[in-house]
């Protein structure tokens, strides 16, 4: 069985693993729904539904040993199929698909530090979910790359323990409090004040705050900075 310790992700790794399991999935609940259907046999044993790294998807037995070398399907699904209307079985059946390609997903990324699964989550969230694309509340594809995930929802921000934290607007309190928090703060460069509309950097040494274009830094330059230093401090040689 691969050890998570020997095979490091990134990422994007695990956000492209995640989208082609997510699309083997989809394809059985909405393309290939007779076939899924079909072997989905109530007479049969405890069934799973599988996605698989490469776009495909597989009606199966659980895995035998334990514990298993990935986190498990939901475990038997054919044994409500001829008891529930059928589109309600399958939205049934695509609430479990999503809550088991998060399992996956954060599963395969046990070791990315705080910023780095924030980000996975972005990326993650800016696809529909399997649930929404099978009860047709959004279309299957509204794939994101790995760096428009970072720009999604307002602009990103460097705090003074050197992680990068995505600005207001999304679902936690903390990052309200955030806004409120840094609503006074002046440009370290220009002066300028402070705005959610714009990307901020502030310097792990000073912990004075920046516009991104004030000291050249773009967002995706800065996911790739363990620890900003500004160009005063750069210029007198701070540590």
């Amino acid at each position: 069985m691969a050890s998570i310790t020997s095979n490091p992700r990134t990422v994007e790794e695990i956000f492209k693993d995640y989208s082609a399991r997510r699309a083997g999935i989809v394809r059985a609940l909405t393309d290939d729904v007779d076939e899924f259907y079909g072997l989905c046999d109530p007479e049969k044993e405890n069934l799973c539904l599988y996605g698989h790294s490469n776009e495909t998807w597989e009606v199966n037995l659980p895995a035998e040993e334990v514990p298993p070398e990935l986190p498990e399907p939901a475990l038997g699904i054919n044994f409500a199929r001829d008891g529930m209307n059928r589109r309600d079985w399958l939205s049934l059946i695509a609430v479990h698909s999503d809550c088991w390609l998060l399992s996956v997903a954060f599963y395969l990324g046990a070791r990315l530090n705080r910023n780095e699964r924030k980000r996975l989550f972005s990326l993650v969230n800016d696809l529909p979910t399997v649930f929404e694309v099978v009860t047709e509340r959004k279309p299957a594809r509204e794939k994101p790359n790995a760096e428009s995930g970072n720009k999604s929802r307002g602009s990103t921000k460097r705090y003074s323990d050197g992680q990068a934290k995505s600005n207001p607007k999304l679902a936690d309190e903390s990052y309200e409090e955030d806004e409120d928090e840094h609503s006074e703060t002046l440009c370290g460069s220009c002066g300028g004040n402070y705005s959610a509309d714009e990307f901020w950097i502030g310097c792990d040494i000073c912990e004075r705050w920046y516009h991104g274009k004030c000291v050249k830094i773009t967002p995706a330059k800065a996911e790739n900075i363990k620890q900003y230093k500004c160009p005063s401090c750069m210029k007198r040689g701070r540590q």
